[in-house]
């Protein structure tokens, strides 16, 4: 099957999880230990339950919806009628430029970077997109999601897809509920100076 958006999408995705896969390897040369793998919270481990068949689907969907013709994996007719193939091809690039700002967030974060909440304290970041938001890489792997559903509309990737929002709200108010008991008042006035997924545009928390 010639469909470029796609193909472009199935290559973005698993770059997306490769370098996560080398962020964990990074940070284990400095820490001496495979961060986020075996999530150190209760809440997160249960997760995490959730996220690792998720994440399993997230990237087999796609190259099956390439590969097969057979319900519920095969595109639906619809993707090929006007003006659907377009917004595919807009979703596709949206899914890159997800990629390379998440790449930007990542190389940022640097040793600071973990999957999960730990007990070691790190620093807050809030310059560059944090700058803005206070969840720069959730924004825009939730993003990517979105692009994965617009571009594969298939049932199962839209139940993933509601799944992974659910997921990352539910890890992005852990978090931050986190980072005060570890920061204090400097994450308090961070709290009220931005947004969690989007720019602030009033005083009032998001």
């Amino acid at each position: 099957m010639n469909d470029v958006p796609l193909v472009v999408l199935i290559a973005t995705i698993w770059t997306y999880w490769l370098g996560v896969a080398i962020m964990v390897l990074r940070v284990r040369r400095r820490n001496r230990k495979l961060v986020g793998l075996v999530p150190e919270q209760r809440l997160e481990r249960l997760m995490w339950l959730i996220w690792v068949p998720l994440i399993a689907a997230w990237l087999f969907l796609p190259y099956a919806a390439l590969k097969r013709s057979d319900a519920p994996f095969a595109l639906p007719a619809f993707v090929h009628a006007e003006p659907y193939p377009s917004l595919r091809a807009v979703a596709a690039a949206c899914a890159v430029a997800s990629l390379l700002v998440t790449i930007r967030c990542w190389l940022r974060m640097g040793d600071d970077w973990r999957m999960d909440i730990g007990t070691r304290k790190t620093a807050l970041i809030t310059d560059g997109l944090f700058r803005l938001i206070r969840h720069p890489i959730y924004a825009f792997s939730m993003l990517l999601m979105v692009c994965s559903a617009l571009v594969v509309p298939t049932a199962p990737m839209i139940v993933i897809a509601a799944i992974h929002l659910t997921l990352m709200n539910l890890k992005a108010r852990n978090e931050e509920h986190h980072l005060f008991t570890v920061h204090g008042e400097a994450y308090q006035r961070y709290l009220a100076r931005t947004g969690r997924f989007f720019p602030r545009l009033s005083s009032r928390d998001s």
